[in-house]
């Protein structure tokens, strides 16, 4: 399969019409219209093979993840999407992996009514970058700065199983009728971007779970110039979780495990009723974690109010 043949494929396989491209794939680069009366949110994540994802992936799963991860940070942000570029690096001229892959990306992009507009194919070791592209009203983009003392913190959905999946590879527990529902939250996470509009102008600051909860909770309390303090016993599992690891270990998966993809946000105290209950009318559970404190830093607390000292707080590139 040459290099346009594979182009060709996966611009028929994720063909979706929208107003908004005046001009897609076909020239040197796209010609798109912002709507009036909005702002353009742009992000960019790369995924690569034995990292983002374990060698041997379905195909379908990697081209699925490969768009999640990037509209998760779109609804981290409160938009609405709407275009992607893929820039696909493969070592070889695969036409089965391409079609895997253009059916997963194509799967979650018609379901978030994304138009892929754009990109390059290139040999190389097995990796994806997408740019992802949304919308906000003027001034409503949530960001990760705006976080303040007395406010609460939560986070979408539970915490843990795609770390618990990559912890369990290869070993016997892997056969459990649990790991299914773990590999799966690896595999297929789910970007929160109808939360995220919900969340839009209401929360004082978000992030998504990527790297682990401390260390992106962290982030958010630095923009903020804050302290968060997070309660253990209050993070959210699934039954596939709380089946498989005891307290100690899954609290340390739920806390810096990472890959989760769920949004944590801050909201005013006297707010956070109200809106777990609105997202909740749109089926994404939320629960409250932790707050917002006076000082800098992030600390994990155990059920006696005590400091859970952990080896590492989350992913690091280049630790």
């Amino acid at each position: 399969m040459a290099e346009f043949d594979l182009i060709d494929h996966i611009r028929r396989r994720c063909d979706l019409a929208r107003a908004d491209v005046r001009l897609g794939i076909g020239d040197d680069a796209a010609v798109l219209a912002v709507p009036a009366g909005h702002e353009l949110v742009a992000c960019t994540d790369t995924l690569v093979a034995g990292v983002h994802f374990p060698h041997g992936s379905a195909p379908a799963d990697i081209g699925w993840k490969a768009l999640a991860v990037n509209l998760s940070d779109l609804a981290a942000m409160g938009a609405t999407p709407a275009w992607a570029l893929l820039a696909l690096t493969l070592p070889e001229p695969d036409a089965g992996f391409v079609a895997g892959f253009a059916e997963g990306f194509a799967d979650l992009a018609a379901a978030h009514h994304v138009a892929l507009v754009g990109g390059d194919t290139t040999r190389g070791p097995l990796a994806i970058t997408v740019t992802a592209h949304g919308f906000v009203p003027p001034g409503q983009a949530l960001r990760r700065d705006g976080a303040r003392s007395g406010d609460e913190v939560f986070v979408t959905g539970t915490l843990g199983d795609a770390a618990a999946a990559l912890r369990l590879l290869g070993t016997s527990r892997a056969a459990e009728f649990t790991f299914a529902e773990l590999r799966a939250r690896l595999d297929r996470p789910t970007p929160r971007v109808a939360a995220g509009a919900v969340l839009r102008a209401r929360a004082t600051a978000c992030i998504d779970v990527s790297d682990g909860l401390l260390a992106d909770l962290g982030h958010m309390a630095n923009q903020s110039g804050v302290g968060i303090e997070v309660e253990a016993a209050c993070l959210p599992a699934s039954p596939a979780l709380l089946a498989i690891f005891d307290g100690r270990e899954r609290c340390a998966l739920q806390l810096a495990g990472g890959d989760d993809y769920e949004l944590a946000f801050s909201v005013p105290a006297g707010q956070a009723h109200d809106l777990a209950q609105d997202l909740a009318r749109i089926g994404c559970a939320a629960t409250r974690i932790g707050r917002v404190v006076d000082g800098t830093g992030v600390r994990a607390l155990d059920a006696h109010a005590q400091p859970i000292e952990l080896p590492r707080r989350g992913w690091e590139h280049f630790a």
